[in-house]
């Protein structure tokens, strides 16, 4: 898939699909699993489970084809986000198209409403889609800006039985750490558990490629990384000449806007869902809204979310 090379107002330049597209383009159920057969299988159709060739078209109330080696069933739905799902595939392509162009993301309740489901079906199927979003990128190579930044409402808006009652600031909040890399415009971002050193700078080393330079504010827990300039926010620095930290504070901003005109809240324990949401959609802005629909559908393989994980007490 190509990037587009133009400039223009609010990303003008992408072709997009209207509605009534949408419609002609899913206008079955039929042809909304033709679609996902190609995006899964662009070249030649394989079992899901041992990679074989020799596959079999069955009729089945919930399994299209069988594995003559390994014998067993599967259907475009297995070992995806969307095994075992009882939602048809024109809902699933129907929520794909609203998470490519929703650019502050999707609430539950808008898709419970667009897409005539529960409310809870539509939760799950919003976290399914977000781990659709998350791929392993390569090493930035530079320069690339890092910050972190804190998600979490504030303490003198919480009930006074859950006010930590230690400070102000970040107290309550949790942290989040970003990079954005100049020369490819592509964002990563995680939730680190913390903003010490070893787990910022462990962070960026995970990221950055050998000799990259690095732009950061002056936070202490930067101090000896390689390669390393930083602004100093706390006098007023916030550019000079290459060096600041824009770039990654406007995709903070984007996020927080999320949170604040769609999602309203974010739980700790899924909030690095929902930052892989939006740096999957930021890093696929560029690309028209057929190929962004091409690439959530194609990030569905051989990942699954069970209902019970995703609702299981202590789980991270």
């Amino acid at each position: 898939m190509k990037k587009s090379r133009k400039k223009g107002p609010g990303k003008s330049y992408r072709k997009g699909i209207t509605l009534l597209e949408l419609q002609e383009l899913f206008p079955t159920e039929e042809a909304a699993k033709q679609w996902f057969i190609k995006q899964r299988w662009p070249n030649e159709l394989a079992c899901v489970r041992c990679g074989s060739l020799r596959v079999t078209e069955i009729k089945h109330p919930t399994m299209d084809y069988r594995c003559r080696d390994c014998r067993r069933y599967f259907s475009p739905k297995t070992n995806s986000v969307m095994d075992s799902s009882n939602l048809g595939y024109r809902k699933w392509a129907i929520a794909i198209y609203l998470f490519s162009v929703g650019i502050k993301g999707v609430s539950s309740m808008k898709l419970h409403r667009d897409l005539g489901i529960t409310q809870k079906s539509a939760w799950f199927m919003a976290h399914r889609l977000r781990l659709a979003f998350q791929e392993k990128q390569g090493a930035f190579q530079g320069p690339v800006e890092v910050d972190e930044t804190y998600i979490g409402g504030l303490e003198r808006n919480k009930h006074s039985n859950k006010r930590l009652k230690s400070g102000r600031g970040p107290v309550g909040k949790t942290a989040v750490v970003g990079m954005k890399d100049r020369s490819s415009n592509q964002i990563s971002a995680a939730v680190p558990g913390g903003t010490d050193k070893e787990a910022l700078q462990g962070f960026i080393q995970e990221r950055v490629g050998e000799g990259a330079r690095v732009y950061t504010d002056e936070h202490r827990s930067y101090q000896g990384l390689p390669n390393r300039v930083a602004v100093k926010h706390s006098v007023g620095e916030y550019v000079r000449g290459q060096a600041h930290t824009n770039g990654i504070e406007s995709f903070w901003a984007l996020l927080k806007r999320g949170i604040n005109g769609t999602y309203h809240q974010m739980s700790h324990r899924h909030l690095f869902r929902y930052v892989g949401e939006f740096e999957g959609r930021h890093n696929s802005r560029e690309l028209d809204t057929v190929d962004q629909m091409t690439g959530l559908a194609r990030g569905m393989d051989r990942k699954r979310l069970k209902y019970r994980e995703l609702t299981a007490k202590g789980q991270a």
